[in-house]
Parts: structure tokens; C-alpha cells; sequence
């Protein structure tokens, strides 16, 4: 059953850097009800003088509270230069700081396991692998023996989110490809630049499978993945995309 969104006090237990511009938080929610991997929830901050600011963030785990027990909820938060949310949760909160939170949030950027045997495409650009990596962990996690596949574009070997987790989630079910737009790792020296829809064609799931495909990026490089996706025989219901412009 989906659980009905609701404003819940966080505690911050941990803060650590993630990439250069991004920090993984985690979070005490002792009324958190448990998320579908690839939700997202609202974060809201509230001034001394009572203004408010509130942005989206995917959730990258998520496990509810049982008794005794609080929630668990995990973010990593890139900071967008002169936001008003993510610099403050990016450098100045710390462990023992609460937050306001909204959520869970979304039902249809969501995989469930179980619920379709088909093949899996995921394909994120940047911080959009965030609840990419929140969908490869809960299958991981449950066993699921539905083929996985990550295509990722990121920068440099630094810029990758939740590295040492998805690199330990590879295997039989789980194939993680990495496109390198900057700066590729000196051990793996190879070709470096833009996704092209060649390399889409090549290191994505073919069509004739009918996989379900996740899309998350920058709204850029959304539409341009799943034009190519449609373009490369993918039909537009099984393309789920998620996309951020600018979220502070």
C-alpha cells in the first residue's frame, strides 16, 4: 500500500561529503512510513524571521519506523550557487539538527519488486542517478532476479554518487555502465565525452526487450535521452522519466 504523504520531524544522525558539490545526509524520522524506492519528499527550512523555503529531493533509501525504533531516511543533495535550500544543507547543517520534511512522495517514477518481470533500464545524468540508486539497492536488497541495467553520465570518477554501493551492487542481475563527459578514471583510460544516442543504443537494454525504462536528469538531458530512446524503437508508455531544472 502507498503511504499517504505527511510532514515529519527529522532528526540529521550523519553528514558527509559525497562529491565536491553534493553532501549524503541521514536522517531520524521517527513517523517516517517507509518510501517506494524512487520517491521523493519535500524539504522545508524555516528562518528566524519565519520565511520558508521548501525543495524536492529523491530519496536514495528509505526504512520505516517500527517500535522502538525510528525511520530512516537518506539524501544526497547537490548545492545549486546562490539556492536557498541546498547550501545550507550541503555546508551548514549538522548531526543533532532537524528538519521539516514532506512526504513520501510519488507514484510513478517508482519500481516495486515483483510487480513486472520485464527488464529494467535505468539511465540518469548526473545527481538524477539518486533514485536510480534507490530502485538498483531495493532490488538488490529483495533478490529480485529481474535483469538491471544503470547507464550513467557523469563527469569524473569524483561525481559519482553512491560509488562504493553501486559498484558493490554489480552482478549476474545488475550491470552498471559509466559514461565519463570530463574525466575518465586513470585505470579505466578511455573515451571521454557526451552521451550520443550510438552509445545509448550500445550500453541500454534493446527495444525488442520491452524493458521498463527510468530516466532522471536535468531536464536537458532528459528529453534528449528519451527522444532518442522513442527514436531507437522504445515505446513512450514504458519510458518513466524524472527531471530537475534548477532545484535549490
Amino acid at each position: 500500500m502507498r503511504a499517504r504523504p505527511a510532514w515529519h520531524v527529522a532528526t540529521v544522525t550523519e553528514t558527509r561529503q559525497e562529491t565536491p558539490t553534493a553532501a549524503r545526509l541521514v536522517l531520524d524520522v521517527p513517523t517516517w512510513p517507509g518510501s517506494v524506492a524512487g520517491a521523493h519528499l519535500d524539504v522545508r527550512l524555516t528562518a528566524p524571521d519565519g520565511y520558508q523555503a521548501s525543495r524536492s529531493y529523491s530519496i536514495a533509501a528509505s526504512a520505516p519506523a517500527a517500535p522502538g525504533t525510528p525511520g530512516r531516511v537518506v539524501l544526497a543533495v547537490d548545492e545549486v550557487p546562490d539556492g536557498e535550500v541546498s547550501p545550507f544543507l550541503v555546508h551548514d547543517v549538522r548531526v543533532g539538527d532537524q528538519l521539516e520534511l514532506h512526504g513520501p512522495l510519488g507514484a510513478f517514477f517508482v519500481w516495486r519488486p515483483g510487480e513486472d518481470d520485464r527488464p529494467v533500464q535505468l539511465v540518469g545524468g548526473g545527481s538524477g542517478v539518486v533514485p536510480l540508486y534507490a530502485m538498483a539497492a531495493a532490488h538488490g536488497a529483495a533478490g529480485d532476479e529481474t535483469p538491471f541495467r544503470l547507464l550513467y553520465s557523469v563527469r569524473t570518477p569524483a561525481d559519482v554518487y553512491f560509488a562504493d554501493e553501486l559498484a558493490a551492487l554489480a552482478g549476474p542481475s545488475f550491470t552498471l555502465d559509466l559514461v565519463w563527459t570530463r574525466k575518465a578514471p586513470d585505470d579505466r583510460p578511455g573515451p571521454v565525452g557526451r552521451l550520443t544516442r550510438e552509445s545509448l543504443a550500445a550500453l541500454t537494454v534493446p527495444a525488442d526487450q520491452r524493458p521498463r525504462v527510468f530516466v532522471c536528469g536535468s531536464t536537458g538531458f532528459v528529453e534528449t535521452v528519451a527522444a532518442w530512446l522513442q527514436e531507437l524503437g522504445h515505446a513512450a508508455d514504458d519510458i518513466h522519466t524524472e527531471r530537475f531544472g534548477g532545484l535549490t
